[in-house]
């Protein structure tokens, strides 16, 4: 297995996808969201959509491949300052991403009854869990 962390990367200007997997997207790639029953395909597509959303900033906490599979963990902010915590999967073809996952969420609060069974999980801002200043453009 390995593991990286995307401070070590940089952006090949491709897509955002391609950022947080560290790998080129294939022509043909399959993207799936499951929370919106929705499926996008093609790397052309893939940057159409992406680029509707220009105050996104982002950064990978932590990056891992065990052969042709990357899973990547990973922070957004659409620009309104709410912090999605998103894990990413990609199956990856000769080398390039050709079916990815992602699943997204938004983090909330610890409910009340659950509060003295559970202990604060330690989330640096410049861990896995990169907080809003350790964000950027890609």
């Amino acid at each position: 297995m390995i593991a990286t962390n995307a401070t070590q990367q940089e952006s090949s200007g491709e897509t955002r996808l391609a950022y947080i997997l560290g790998v080129p997207l294939a022509d043909n790639v399959v993207r799936q969201w499951p929370q919106m029953g929705e499926i996008v395909r093609t790397r052309r597509l893939i940057a159409d959509v992406e680029g509707n959303f220009p105050g996104l900033t982002l950064e990978v906490g932590r990056r891992l491949q065990l052969n042709d599979v990357v899973v990547v963990e990973w922070t957004a902010n659409y620009g309104d300052g709410r912090l999605y915590r998103n894990v990413t999967i990609g199956e990856l073809q000769n080398g390039k991403a050709a079916r990815v996952t992602d699943y997204w969420g938004e983090p909330t609060d610890t409910p009340e009854w659950r509060r003295p069974m559970t202990d604060k999980l330690d989330m640096p801002g410049d861990g896995i869990w990169p907080d809003a200043e350790h964000l950027g453009h890609h």
